[in-house]
């Protein structure tokens, strides 16, 4: 099937199997169905280079921690907040 027979019903299906391929939540043989797809569907692929792209970026930015300073202010912030939430204030 080509890129063109290929329907937005069809497609739709596939958003959220791609979401699983890249988790690895699929067993083999959906896995090779939708790598077929993907192989013969240029949107689709695209969404997949898209988010496998987000999830590296995501996963890059969850091992970095924020600089200690940063964390100490939130902190203080979130106290503050706390104070003005227990006091009956909301600024």
């Amino acid at each position: 099937m080509s890129e063109h027979q290929h329907g937005r019903d069809d497609c739709v299906d596939y958003i959220e199997r791609i979401v699983y391929l890249l988790d690895n939540e699929l067993d083999q043989s959906d896995c090779a169905v939708v790598e077929m797809h993907l192989r013969e569907c240029g949107p689709c692929l695209e969404r997949y280079d898209l988010q496998r792209a987000v999830k590296q970026l995501v996963q890059r930015s969850c091992s970095e921690s924020a600089p200690q300073a940063l964390r100490d202010r939130v902190r203080l912030q979130l106290r503050e907040v706390s104070v003005q939430i227990t006091e009956g204030r909301t600024d």
